[in-house]
């Protein structure tokens, strides 16, 4: 029985271990969020994108938008939003196409596809991608559209979190 017991939690343990869902940083920058206009305009392009991302806006976790974001949001020209729902638990990790908006053309960016998995506690993280160009960058919708029954809002307990 005792072994049983010991296996069952090395099996469980293992599964955490590379689960997305448990082995996240936490991307907490309030400019990525779809209300927000700024004069500086970010880019996502250059940044060295490791592993998976979950989004978080003043500490209330989100998900990207599944509409097209107006220009000039998201504190960039070209806002990035998922071509595509979010996926159910069961689908595990899908991939999904994302969307550049820019004049008039809600995808006139087609950056290189992203991974997504929802995770238990009503939450997504996505493993992203460079964009093809500047000044595209990824949102994050301002409405805790992840605050469901059950939902957990707060970061978890044992984050990877961005070092610096």
């Amino acid at each position: 029985m005792v072994v049983l017991a010991v296996a069952v939690f090395v099996t469980l343990a293992s599964r955490r271990r590379g689960d997305p869902c448990y082995h996240y940083t936490v991307l907490d920058q309030a400019w990525r969020a779809t209300n927000i206009t700024t004069k500086y305009k970010m880019c996502d392009r250059n940044i060295k994108w490791k592993g998976w991302y979950r989004l978080f806006y003043n500490g209330k976790s989100l998900q990207m938008p599944e509409r097209c974001v107006p220009v000039n949001k998201c504190g960039t020209q070209a806002p990035l939003w998922l071509a595509g729902p979010h996926p159910k638990r069961r689908q595990g990790i899908v991939t999904r196409r994302v969307c550049g908006h820019w004049k008039k053309n809600c995808c006139a960016f087609r950056s290189t596809p992203i991974q997504v998995k929802k995770c238990r506690g009503n939450y997504y993280v996505y493993k992203f991608t460079p964009p093809t160009a500047c000044y595209l960058a990824y949102c994050a919708g301002h409405r805790c559209q992840t605050c469901g029954p059950g939902a957990k809002s707060g970061p978890p307990k044992d984050p990877i979190w961005p070092a610096g």
